[in-house]
Formats: C-alpha cells, structure tokens, sequence
C-alpha cells in the first residue's frame, strides 16, 4: 500500500513507469503529457494506491513555476503595445465574455461561484505552446487569423496573472466576500507593478554579469534562483507560487538571454512538469470519471464551440472578416497548460472537488490532443461557412504554387536549398554580381524574417521535386544544398538527380563523412565546411611563414585531391564547445514591419534615432540601400537593422512602441 513505500521509492517508481509510459506512447504517437497522466492514474490513490499526490505536492508545485516561467518569457510588452487594439480590445472582450458565459453555465446547473469562476479560468484560456507551434508549422501565424490569434493569446496570459491571485481568495471562508476578492487582486496588481520596475532593471544587469563569467553552471544556478526567489515572494504575500514564476518570466522576456534561459530551464521543466502531470493523473478519480464521462463529452464539446463562436462574433464586432474570425476561433478553441497549472493551485486551496477536477482536465487534454487536426482543416471548415474565393490563405502547398508562379520562367540561375548561415553568405555574393538566385528553407521563422527583409527565400523542402520544378530548376544553372542534416541533404540529392540530372549539385557538409555517398549519387562537388576552413587557416599560416604561393596553392589541392585524409582524426580534450553568451558583440540582422499602431509612423528616420545600422528599407515595394535620414515612414514600411540583439531589442521597441 502507499504507507509502505518512502518518498524516495515513490519518486523512483515514478520515475521507471514514466519512462516505459512515454516509450509506448511515443510508439502509438500519442503525445508524452498522456502518458504522464495515464501513469499517475495508474498509481495514484484511486487505483494501485502506489504513490500519494500530496507527498509531491512541492514537487509538483515546483513543476508549475517553472512552466509559468517559460510562458512568461514568451510574453512581449512591446509586441503586446503595438497590438493593443487587437490584444487589449479583442482579447479583452473574448476573455471576459467566454469567463461570463461559463460561469452563467455553472451557476444555473447548481455550482457555487468560485468553482464556477475556477471553471471558467480553466477553459477561457488557449494553449499558448500548442497554437503558436501549430500556427508556425503551418506558415499562417503571419497571417491575419493568426496575428489575430496571437493577439488574443497575449491577453490571456495577463488573464492568467488574473486568475492565479483570484483562485487562494476564493478558497478562504468569506470567498463570497467582495472585499476578500478585491484585495487580493490590489495587493497581487501592487506586487506585480513593484517586481516588474525592479525586475525589469536589476535582473537584466545581474544576468549580464553572470554572462561575463562565461559559466554555464552559475548561468543556470542563478535562472533557477530567479525563479524560485520570485515565486518565494509571491507566495510570501498570500498569492500562489506559480504567479512568481510567470512574473519572473515577464521581467526577462525582453532581455537578449531569453533564448539561454529558455534552454537552460528545460530540462528542469520537463522533469519537475512530468511530476507534476503524474500528480494530476493521481487525482484522476477513474470510476468518478467513468461515470461523469457524459460530462466530459458535453463540455469539450461546448468548450470548443462557445469558444469559437464567441471569437466568431466578436471579431466581426471589431471589423475583422467572418472567415478570419473563424479560422482565428478554430485556433483557440482548446483549453491550454494554464489550466492544468489553474487547477492544481484550486485544489491545493480546496476550491473545487476531485469530480469536478477530472471532468476538467479530462475535458483540457481532449481538446488539446484534437487542436492539430481542427488548425489543419481550419481553412476548409471557414471556407464552408465563409467562403472567400480570391483570398490564397497561407498553406505550404499555396505558398508553394505562388513561388512557382514567380520563379518558373527563370533561367541560368542559382537554387539555394538551406537557407541558414552558409545559404545566405552565398546569397550575399551573387547578389551585388547580378547572379539571379532563389532559396527555400523548411524553417518557418527563418523564411518569415528573410521575407521580411525582401529575400527571394520560401518555404519548402528540398525533397520535394514539385516545388523545385516551380522554382525553375529544370532551367537552373546551379543547385545548391546547404542542409545542416547530411540525411536530408542526400535523400535531397537523390531526388534533384533523378528529376534534374543535368544540372550540378554542390553539396555543403560539416565534414567529409558522406562525400563519398554523395559523389556516388552525383553531386558535382562536395565541400566539407570545416576541412575547409582548416585549409584557409593553413594557407594564411604557411603565407605569414614566407612558403612561395605555388608551394602552398598545390599543398592544398594535394590533401582536397586526397579527400582531406591528412586531416582526419585528433586529440580530444576534456572541454566541450561552448556558446558565447556575451551577445554585446554578435551583429544581426532583423527586419521590422510597421503595423498600424506603430510610434514610428509619419516619423522620419532621423527623428527615431534608433542608433544603429539600417542597412535598407522596403517601401512600396521598392528596396531602398542605405535611406536617408529624411525618409518619412509609414504603415507597411520594413525597416532592415543590423546590431548586437540588445540595439536590435531597443530599436524594435522604439520603433514599435516609443519610448516606454
């Protein structure tokens, strides 16, 4: 029974099942978070009675800060200003009116008010993590559905901050009290203004010294004290722990180590998340579930339909097409991981009950588990209700069709197949030689933000035969495959010969591990990059040591005719490869567009003062090299910086924005 197992054998046998659950889940494809929650229901205290959900209740707790961590690094206060109408009107009108609805709903099937507003915080809100990733597979988070959903999840997550110091007022005896759930939402909106002033100045300083240190172990130290102090103080002041991780988040959102701390913090998240769904799993009431199973199917499906239907009629209400509407609907009509996160904290405070907690998650994890297949028919479901004939939403397969539309008719020029670091440093040279080339990328951020810039670059795989053919490589002069995956790019070889035969294929490898499988299958050349790289250092060494140029020039063609086998093998020491986390002397290049809101409409550059590079602008469709400062901006103008990710953070918010 549970009595005879300690923590440290729970946490183990936790532990081995959470492996052997994943692994078959994986097998069966099903997501991981399913295999978590079928775990803890197995062994939780309404089954095998292995583990109890209270003796990981810090851990669990644990768990929670720090998923309402990420999330608040996701957060962007500038991105949020320069949405307001959509974030703060829309978002606003969508969080409230579905919160009301539900809430109706429950009080007039008998439930009290705070399980009933527990309910509605539960539901109203979206996956963040699961629409965002869909939306960016799917190349439409740029469209309009998408920004529209995009907007609306940003207000969801101030909702959240709502939500988490409403739910500990609502579990004390006078919960029914105005005044006992007033003053916790002043006293959570005074801490939350107090911590993001003082964050947003001595958080950002400190991280940058730790980076100074170069330590990866002190890095990661200090972004786990960050979090734990936050939620430490929250949880101080009567508000729950989860609530200072997301706050934490915030403050840190907008600084350029976002991305390191996003790395550093996962592995603890999916550990510690992993113990927290297992928990959530415990409190599954499997035979409460069985027979509230009527329940479950009736409120995923209201869930979903009140959901986008509401943001249906509202978006209407604010002048957005039905078919926008919908589709943005579709996208956030599932519950999300706030949710799960609200939950936990309500039933730590005894606000809802155990019944009422399995229909709810059990209704989350459907709706979350089905998001994919309603986001992929998301467009035909809209075209069914709204049909719009002439709109060419943003599929792959549509992007794809207008690429070939652009490029069919070109010849003699270059297909760049990979377009990441080496890509665009080929790019760079054809350009000013007049040399027509076109790119395609299977990453989606990367194709937005070169499309931004004006970049003949689309998305696509190199595997597929149909695109290049509408990209013209039956009349190409070169094709190129930089793909950092040596799999991809020879499954990419094999097909661009076999369709295209006669056209060269110079293959870019990290090494020269697969050159002879790629000569094999036809490729013209192979250049192993860094073997390269080491005979540019040796030629620049042996010129500095006076060795004639013809010495050095048939030195270097002597080890490329021999496949580089002087190369080959060396002495491996005890450090790995590290990134530099000093960000202050990397130069970037990011395009910002100017939406309707922007600060830096009607303004001139000189005005903005953004203290950095423009390297171009598109206005009206024209690139315009080097603009002057007297250029006036305006709506749809993309501007082309190039700094550090610190001048490139402050002059998007100042562009966006103003000064704050």
């Amino acid at each position: 029974m549970a009595e005879s197992y300690g923590l440290f054998e729970q946490i183990l046998l936790i532990f081995i099942g959470a492996v052997v659950a994943t692994t078959l889940f994986r097998r069966l494809k099903l997501p991981a978070i399913l295999a978590y929650l079928a775990m803890g229901a197995l062994i939780g205290p309404f089954a095998l009675q292995v583990a109890q959900p209270d003796q990981m209740a810090l851990l669990s707790e644990l768990g929670v800060v720090f998923l309402l961590f990420m999330l608040g690094l996701e957060f962007s206060l500038p991105k949020m200003i320069a949405m307001r109408k959509t974030v703060l009107g829309l978002g606003s009108a969508q969080v409230v009116t579905t919160s009301a609805l539900f809430i109706g709903f429950s009080l007039l099937m008998g439930m009290e008010l705070a399980p009933s507003i527990v309910l509605a915080g539960a539901l109203a809100l979206s996956s963040t993590a699961i629409v965002t990733k869909e939306l960016i597979r799917l190349q439409q988070l740029g469209q309009p559905h998408g920004q529209l959903s995009f907007g609306i999840l940003l207000f969801q997550d101030i909702a959240a901050v709502v939500f988490l110091i409403l739910v500990p007022a609502l579990g004390t005896n006078s919960a029914e009290s105005s005044e006992s759930i007033i003053w916790p939402l002043l006293q959570g909106a005074g801490l939350l203004l107090l911590l993001l002033i003082l964050g947003h100045k001595i958080l950002p300083a400190l991280f940058n010294e730790i980076a100074r240190e170069r330590s990866d172990e002190l890095f990661v130290l200090v972004a786990l004290v960050t979090a734990m102090s936050a939620a430490w103080i929250t949880h101080a002041a009567g508000l729950s722990m989860a609530l200072g991780g997301f706050l934490a988040g915030m403050m840190l959102g907008e600084s350029h180590f976002k991305h390191q701390l996003e790395n550093d913090i996962r592995p603890f998240r999916d550990v510690l998340l992993g113990l927290f769904f297992v928990t959530v799993g415990m409190q599954l009431d499997l035979s409460a579930l069985v027979e509230n199973i009527h329940w479950v199917i009736l409120t995923t499906v209201m869930l979903i339909t009140v959901k986008a239907l509401v943001i249906l009629v509202l978006g209407r209400l604010f002048g957005h097409k039905a078919n926008t509407s919908l589709k943005a609907g579709i996208s956030l009509a599932q519950g999300g991981e706030f949710g799960f996160a609200l939950l936990a904290v309500a039933l730590t405070y005894q606000v809802i009950d155990s019944d009422l907690n399995a229909v709810l998650v059990s209704t989350i994890i459907i709706s979350m588990i089905i998001t994919p297949t309603l986001l992929n028919r998301a467009d035909w479901i809209a075209q069914r209700f709204f049909p719009a004939p002439n709109s060419i939403e943003s599929i792959p397969e549509h992007q794809h069709a207008e690429a070939a539309k652009q490029h069919h008719e070109l010849t003699d020029h270059v297909i760049i197949c990979g377009y990441g670091r080496v890509g665009q440093i080929v790019a760079r040279f054809l350009k000013p030689m007049g040399i027509q080339y076109v790119a395609i990328d299977p990453d989606p951020i990367r194709i937005k933000e070169a499309s931004s810039a004006g970049e003949p670059a689309y998305y696509g795989d190199a595997k597929r035969v149909d695109i290049l053919r509408g990209l013209g490589a039956a009349h190409a002069r070169l094709i190129i495959l930089t793909l950092p995956n040596p799999k991809s790019s020879l499954e990419s070889l094999k097909h661009i010969k076999r369709e295209f035969g006669e056209i060269p294929v110079l293959v870019r490898t990290q090494d020269d591990y697969h050159s002879e499988q790629f000569q094999i299958y036809g490729a013209a050349e192979v250049v192993p990059e860094a073997l390269e790289g080491s005979l540019m250092l040796v030629s620049h060494v042996l010129t500095l040591l006076d060795v004639p140029a013809e010495d050095i020039k048939e030195r270097i063609n002597t080890v490329r005719s021999q496949r580089y086998r002087i190369l080959h093998g060396f002495v491996h020491g005890g450090q790995s490869l590290k990134a530099d986390l000093d960000k202050s002397r990397v130069i970037q290049k990011h395009a910002v567009t100017l939406s309707e809101n922007a600060y830096a409409c009607d303004k001139t550059l000189d005005e903005l003062d953004l203290g950095l590079e423009i390297s171009s602008m598109i206005q009206n469709g024209e690139e315009i090299d080097n603009p002057s400062g007297a250029v006036s901006l305006k709506v749809g103008d993309t501007l082309i910086l190039n700094g550090s990710p610190r001048e490139i953070e402050q002059a998007e918010e100042r562009i966006l924005v103003g000064n704050l």
